[in-house]
């Protein structure tokens, strides 16, 4: 049996790969999250929540419409964006101008009360959700085996992140973005309606958390503790790439997750705490995190 440091190779790439399908995760969530604070200032704490309820109406979109998972994958980031533009118009839109600390309580209460009307409806055991036959089944590599759902959760991860990017820095909606935040009057007097731009930024960002749901679905049981689960490390890998830092939510989220595979190999009574003690080590030498810039 061929090893590496002492670990089979089976064993330390089937880690490698459990580690890349949660990195996958943590940057499609963070990503979200950076948007969010980056653009609107706001710690949107019910990023789980919205995570979870993508889920949810993948399952409720296939148990009571008949709609299956391609459908899905379009559907319901379109519905949870539309609850989240709700939730900005309604709530979020009144706390713009207020210190960061009613922001994040709102959405904190907001994560409880959608968790709780999930848990009350549907319980708290898990409900199953089927992989799509097209990628079912996996290749035999030399050194695993690739289930190909696991593959196409991290090239789709992958392509929403970069095309994301690259809207928001390289395109002209992206510019009118980043300065309808900075100086919202000076972009208003050009005749852009500021308010609807930072409605459908808040939109987008949440969309993004109901699109990971998606692709959760068939991997975890679909449970209204399943965003809760994912949060706080999210969170972390935010304060680690920088808070607002698009590019620093991708990167970061993707090799933590690798990390953290490679820390449940070598030495797996850390793997729960490594990336906040990476966190920490961040805090330390850099307040603003890897890719944040200082005010």
């Amino acid at each position: 049996m061929t090893t590496i440091f002492e670990v089979p190779t089976q064993a330390l790439f089937g880690q490698l790969l459990l580690g890349l399908i949660n990195g996958s995760f943590y940057a499609i969530l963070s990503l979200g999250l950076a948007i969010i604070f980056g653009l609107l200032n706001i710690i949107n704490f019910a990023h789980g929540a919205l995570y979870m309820m993508g889920a949810f109406v993948a399952w409720m979109l296939l148990t009571y419409v008949g709609l299956g998972y391609w459908w899905a994958l379009g559907l319901a980031p379109l519905v949870v964006g539309a609850f989240g533009i709700v939730l900005e118009r309604v709530l979020i839109a009144r706390l713009y101008k207020l210190d960061h600390l009613y922001g994040l309580l709102l959405t904190f209460g907001l994560a409880l009360i959608i968790q709780g009307l999930f848990r009350n409806q549907y319980g708290v055991s898990g409900l199953p959700y089927a992989i799509p036959a097209e990628l079912s089944g996996g290749q035999r590599l030399p050194f695993m085996f690739l289930p190909n759902y696991r593959a196409w959760v991290v090239v789709a991860s992958l392509t929403v992140c970069i095309a994301t990017w690259l809207v928001i820095e390289k395109t002209k909606l992206g510019a009118y973005l980043r300065a309808a935040t900075e100086n919202p009057t000076l972009v208003q007097a050009f005749g852009v309606n500021v308010p609807l731009f930072l409605t459908l930024t808040y939109g987008f960002g949440v969309a993004l958390a109901g699109f990971a749901g998606v692709l959760a679905a068939p991997i975890y049981s679909v449970n209204p503790n399943m965003g809760a689960d994912i949060i706080i490390v999210v969170f972390a890998v935010v304060v680690i790439g920088g808070m607002g830092s698009i590019i620093g939510s991708v990167i970061t989220g993707f090799t933590l997750g690798l990390v953290e595979g490679l820390t449940k190999v070598f030495y797996p009574e850390a793997s729960a705490t490594v990336i906040f003690v990476i966190m920490v080590l961040v805090l330390l030498v850099k307040p603003a995190g890897l890719f944040g810039r200082t005010a």
